[in-house]
């Protein structure tokens, strides 16, 4: 099972998918109840406006039926109290008698008006249903003729209804330019903390190696020792030293790519890895077209299939088998499959294996393939991920690199 730092930074880290299904979860509530909100607030002044066109349908009815001497003024004030619902006055025929709050163009022709009034006609039909003004006699109860009066929502309550959605709309905009401006500033603060950790770590490995190299020279000029041989062995590990400097120094500097034959690079890697690990665990490099090239970094490169290796033999418990693939893939690209026949990755820790802080091991600072990650995606604008892992069966990781 994998474990990792118990920090509270890496924590809130290891946990950021988490999060953001938190933040998600509560701006959809919050969206929600916004609109849930406005909806209410829509029905109310809907069934306002409809009681405003109902009003003004029974005051155009009592107009008709009544003697209007006595209230001609309170009749009146209804009728024109109605400024901003539009609305169209029908006979039973299907003839426009009137309309209020439509714009219509006065200079156009009759024909040309009454085309506009039977477009909003329409539309007001699809929109409610319309309410009936009705003649009828008084004593008789005899139906003389039916009048419609359609309406559709006024302006404002057409503003209330999109509102919600403008308005999360806009905080969507807003939160994404937030959250692409803080990844940014994020990736920076990263940048110069990974180029500044590099940086001091190849300057401090300066002196050490220096005096290394010193003292080899020293004993190698000793007549009482017989084994020379220990000393190319020595040479050999200052020499890896070395190209680990190298390594930190490119850190945060423009590397120099070159062409180089990959599977060189690899078997050079396997060549020195295995002297110095354990002798159970069998290391294989397969090639279908050999001398596939690719540009990259010789000492970034092999630093990442170090890191890869070294991470596949702690994974196997130092016994098993580490087989490295190479294939030339299609549009100008380079697969290197590394697979090990380790312990696997939980499929839940898989998305988190190039975090900051992720390890498998009880001692680990889980930088390594972080860095991997840098040093193919940022480097050599490739890219690196895991293409398959079974617990219990083993893991592959795939690094893909342009050729060009």
């Amino acid at each position: 099972m994998a474990q990792s730092n118990k920090t509270v930074g890496i924590d809130i880290y290891y946990n950021k998918s988490k999060i953001k299904w938190v933040v998600l979860v509560v701006s959809v509530l919050i969206s929600a109840g916004s609109i849930f909100y406005t909806d209410v607030l829509v029905d109310q002044l809907k069934e306002r406006e409809r009681q405003q066109i109902e009003l003004f349908a029974k005051a155009l009815q009592y107009t008709i039926q009544e003697d209007l001497d006595r209230n001609i003024l309170f009749v009146s004030d209804i009728l024109v109290q109605n400024h901003s619902i539009p609305t169209i006055l029908v006979s039973e025929e299907g003839q426009i008698i009137n309309w209020r709050n439509v714009e219509v163009d006065s200079s156009l022709s009759t024909y040309e008006q009454n085309k506009v009034l039977q477009k909003e006609l329409n539309r007001m039909a699809e929109t409610y249903e319309p309410i009936e003004v009705i003649d009828r006699d008084k004593i008789t109860g005899e139906v003389y003729y039916i009048n419609y009066v359609y309406y559709r929502n006024s302006f404002l309550l057409t503003q209330l209804i999109y509102y919600p959605y403008v308005q999360l709309s806009l905080i969507a905009i807003f939160a994404f330019i937030v959250y692409l401006i803080f990844n940014y500033s994020k990736a920076a603060e990263q940048n110069r903390v990974w180029v500044g950790l590099a940086k001091e770590t190849a300057h401090q490995l300066g002196t050490p190696i220096s005096s290394l190299m010193a003292w080899v020279e020293y004993f190698r000029d000793q007549a009482d020792i017989k084994d020379k041989q220990l000393f190319d062995e020595l040479d050999k590990d200052i020499k890896k030293l070395q190209v680990i400097t190298e390594r930190f120094s490119n850190i945060g500097s423009v590397p120099v790519l070159s062409e180089e034959k990959i599977d060189e690079l690899i078997k050079n890697i396997i060549d020195y890895l295995k002297p110095r690990i354990s002798p159970k665990v069998h290391m294989s490099v397969d090639s279908l077209t050999p001398g596939i090239t690719a540009k990259v970094n010789p000492p970034l490169f092999e630093w990442v299939i170090e890191n890869l290796c070294k991470n596949a033999v702690d994974a196997m418990g130092g016994s098993g088998s580490i087989d490295i693939f190479i294939l030339k893939g299609s549009e100008h690209r380079v697969f290197i499959d590394i697979s090990d026949t380790g312990k696997g990755i939980p499929k839940s820790k898989i998305r988190q294996v190039f975090n900051p802080g992720f390890t498998t091991k009880k001692r680990g600072w889980g930088l390594g393939l972080t860095l991997a990650k840098r040093i193919i995606d940022v480097y050599h604008q490739g890219k690196i991920f895991v293409k398959s892992s079974e617990e219990g069966q083993g893991t592959t990781f795939r690094i893909i690199l342009p050729t060009e």
